[in-house]
């Protein structure tokens, strides 16, 4: 429903970044808008930049000096002469001092209102205002500005289990599921660090932990004009940490009935504060009383799950934010709005699932991004785009469309597998080994069902067929490198018997060693001490080469760079760090001053980041699973921890920078006992 006959403003600033500020622009560019972007010195080659009509320089990479910049932020706009201000979702879209210095500078901020930002981005304000409007809410106790010792009071009231939320903010950050008084204290302390360090207020409040809870939200729009409708509900339960995974529309779980009773609650939400624009409510339905549903928070901006809504409904919903900034009326009533078919996204990540989920950094060095009718991506990628660990992980939505859940499902996971990001580790596998599971398939969520599968999730491991196909891929690049002298080139020529060639891998802690001997037609090769086998690798087209090895043929995306073979495989990949000589001597080396133990004295940073805690002191003794530094890096929390007992001796101090794979703590391994001297029976 876009229309390009009037646009409502002659240029609009996009305050953001990465793929929602490519989203806004794509809208921008068909309303027949002038765009001006925004980035730091981490994205000055950014897609969004170049996307843009114009771009402004705001600030160096952290976020507080850049993107979160409200002078900069406005600074640029007036400097570019932008008449409307979007800021997407994330750094200052509930951000009410923005949103006030937008009207000071006489710039439309499109976005709700400063009252309803001040209510609704306080989670204990806008529960008790809701809760007099008449709106269920979750028992609990949301009075501000309690204390550690008056929260534990008020536990003991609400009960167990429960929830510890922070009043600022949102994305289930500095929340905590208690279920045990004596857990209490440790998770108050967490949290509010959590909640200080991202939003600047510790405020925390409680609410009742719902079994079974279900995730679902409702879509709104209200114009300046008195008129407030709903799109429908989208299901947000695949969480994992409280952050969605996985979203669809509609909910596989409401009835018409409880659709439309959704609905008008969410509706005389935004109604009680006055609210203009887009915004969602959040809902509690608990999976075992589907009827019954409480309110969690109102998101006064765009969702990162937005096209799950407009696929199933037709609206451009930064459209009508536009145009509802622009104080035109709503060209649709509750009776217009249909939903049509089924829409599901799964959000892709730069993190590595199999390592705890740590964000992940490289460079995207192949790009292939899914196509095809029912399929939408909404990316920030393109082929040599750095990704660092300034900003949130998130780098690609993946949207699929079917007439129904079951064909929409089966698009979705259809397009992860059509999707090729080499250079930087994702978690494409791990969304479509979720979308495989039997409940998933059914409909049967809750919040805790992905946590809950975890431990039974198996990732693929790098097979034969991969570890042939990148030695095959080097040998290839050397001898298409080598000059005409037959001692130069990798065939294994020799006065004497032939050479292969070796070429060694690491895969965690083993190294995987692959020999290969030219031959006329194909090479001979041999992994690690198996049979020889004859292989080829042909290229295809790009990166996709056919890999003839064992009697049959397989088609791999490949590509390397200086330290790795990176290789795709239907979805999965996986990087094949490629070991030198010297490298080679060093891990046997270790392995052996570490008496063949796989455990390392030596602690280190397994992501680059800032050091916001050191919990142990130099000369501490500490055990196996104590934790020793804590590291922030891409907005989340990570815990390094002591692998073996022993005295510990810590290199880092809080507000240090530390690189990937940087030593923060050393470890002095306390000594075993002697089996032989220990006291009890000899028999």
């Amino acid at each position: 429903m876009t229309d390009t006959s009037r646009p409502p403003f002659g240029t609009v600033l996009v305050a953001n970044r990465g793929e929602i500020a490519c989203r806004i622009l794509r809208t921008l560019r068909a309303l027949g808008i002038r765009s001006v972007a925004v980035y730091s010195d981490a994205d000055q080659n950014a897609k969004h930049v170049t996307d843009a009509d114009d771009a402004v320089r705001i600030g160096p990479a952290p976020a507080a000096q850049s993107y979160l910049d409200i002078p900069a932020v406005i600074g640029a706009a007036m400097a570019s002469g932008a008449d409307a201000i979007h800021p997407g979702y994330g750094f200052l879209s509930e951000n009410a001092a923005f949103a006030r210095a937008c009207a000071d500078a006489g710039i439309v901020f499109i976005g709700p209102g400063v009252d309803a930002l001040e209510v609704m981005g306080d989670k204990i304000r806008s529960k008790n205002h809701v809760a007099a409007s008449g709106v269920p809410v979750i028992p609990g106790d949301s009075r501000p500005g309690l204390s550690n010792t008056e929260l534990a009071e008020a536990a003991a009231r609400v009960g167990y289990p429960l929830l510890i939320k922070p009043s600022a903010g949102g994305g289930g950050k500095g929340m905590h599921a208690v279920s045990h008084p004596a857990d209490l204290e440790a998770a108050l302390i967490t949290a509010r660090r959590v909640a200080a360090a991202a939003f600047g207020d510790d405020t925390l409040f409680l609410e009742r932990l719902v079994s079974q809870p279900r995730h679902i939200e409702v879509q709104l729009l209200a114009d300046s004009h008195g008129s407030v409708i709903h799109l429908g509900e989208r299901e947000c339960s695949l969480q994992r940490r409280h952050q969605k995974v996985i979203e669809e529309a509609p909910s596989p779980l409401l009835d018409a009935g409880t659709r439309a009773r959704i609905g008008e609650a969410a509706c005389r939400v935004a109604e009680s504060v006055g609210y203009v624009g887009a915004g969602t409510v959040e809902f509690l339905v608990s999976a075992e009383r589907p009827d019954e549903f409480f309110f969690m928070e109102m998101n006064t901006r765009l969702q990162v799950e937005h096209p799950v809504t407009e696929e199933v409904t037709g609206f451009d919903l930064v459209a009508e934010q536009i145009r509802i900034a622009a104080r035109e009326p709503l060209r649709v009533t509750q009776a217009d709005i249909t939903l049509t078919g089924h829409a599901v996204e799964a959000r892709l990540y730069a993190e590595d699932p199999e390592r705890g989920f740590l964000p992940a950094t490289g460079t995207v060095l192949e790009l292939r991004e899914a196509t095809g009718d029912g399929i939408r991506v909404d990316s920030s990628l393109r082929q040599g785009l750095v990704i660092g660990s300034d900003y949130d992980p998130m780098l690609a939505k993946v949207i699929a469309y079917g007439p129904d859940r079951s064909s929409a499902l089966a698009q979705l996971d259809r397009a992860l597998a059509d999707t090729t990001i080499l250079g930087v580790r994702t978690n494409v596998e791990y969304l479509r080994l979720l979308l495989a599971d039997a409940d998933v398939r059914a409909g049967n969520l809750d919040t805790s069902l992905i946590d809950r599968r975890l431990p039974e999730l198996r990732f693929h491991r790098a097979t034969d067929d991969h570890l042939a196909a990148a030695a095959l891929l080097l040998h290839s690049e050397r001898e298409a490198a080598s000059t005409g002298s037959p001692w130069s080139r990798p065939s294994g020529w020799r006065l004497g018997e032939p050479r292969p060639t070796s070429y060694a891998f690491s895969l965690g802690d083993e190294t995987r060693t692959v020999s290969v001997l030219s031959g006329e037609r194909a090479a001979s090769v041999r992994i690690d001490d198996g049979e020889e086998t004859q292989a080829l690798l042909r290229p295809i087209d790009g990166i996709d080469h056919a890999l003839t090895w064992a009697g049959r043929t397989r088609m791999l995306r490949l590509t390397r760079n200086a330290r790795s073979v990176w290789v795709a495989d239907d979805g999965f990949s996986v990087e094949l760090p490629i070991l030198s000589r010297e490298q080679r001597l060093a891990a046997r080396l270790a392995l052996i001053s570490r008496n063949g133990s796989p455990s390392s004295p030596e602690v280190r940073s397994p992501m680059p980041g800032t050091v916001i805690s050191v919990e142990a002191v130099t000369g501490d003794r500490v055990e196996a699973g104590d934790t020793l530094v804590v590291v922030e890096a891409m907005k989340m929390e990570h815990k390094l921890v002591a692998s073996v007992p022993g005295e510990v001796t810590v290199h880092v101090a809080p507000g240090d920078l530390v690189k990937l794979d940087q030593l923060v703590a050393t470890l002095v391994p306390s000594a075993q006992p002697d089996p032989s001297t220990v006291e009890g029976d000899t028999e």
